[in-house]
């Protein structure tokens, strides 16, 4: 085995060990109370399902950047996705232009490994005016622009305010 091979295989067993290891909980309201999380092209539970999965999933990722046994606590109050549902024929189609910019209030807790709360938050409101003037980067996924205004907010107040 050449020392390439030999490294390439160190790090695949080592790294996970120095991983950070942090998690996270995501808590909901009742859909019906927030701004706008209409569905365009697809049965109302199943899109309320399909944003559960993605917004926890990124907070997954989010949080695997926070030390050993963090815990961050996220309770999403209000979500307003980027862009309006508009009649376009027979079917309805999500508009996205400047004017409709994505909007999330939330309440947050890091907790440590002993328990105790590092950092809190409470009706933080995340909104990005100015979204569609940025650079988009990698491909076209779903939700795109509220998973990088929680990725701004997560970079700015959480690990910011861990040292």
């Amino acid at each position: 085995m050449n020392s390439v091979k030999k490294i390439a295989m160190f790090m695949c067993v080592a790294l996970p060990v120095f991983a950070h290891a942090g998690e996270s909980a995501v808590k909901w309201h009742d859909f019906n109370d927030y701004r706008d999380v209409r569905s365009s092209n697809q049965a109302k539970g199943s899109y309320h399902k399909h944003i559960i999965k993605s917004f926890e999933a990124h907070m997954t990722k989010l949080a695997e950047q926070l030390p050993n046994e963090y815990k961050l606590n996220v309770e999403f109050t209000d979500l307003d996705l980027a862009g309006d549902v508009r009649y376009g024929g027979m079917d309805e189609i999500r508009i996205v232009k400047p004017i409709y910019f994505p909007r999330i209030k939330l309440n947050y807790s890091l907790t440590n490994k002993d328990g105790s709360v590092v950092n809190k938050g409470n009706d933080v409101e995340l909104k990005d005016m100015g979204f569609m003037d940025k650079i988009k980067m990698g491909r076209d996924e779903s939700f795109y622009y509220e998973k990088r205004l929680l990725t701004e907010w997560f970079g700015e107040q959480i690990l910011v305010n861990l040292n």
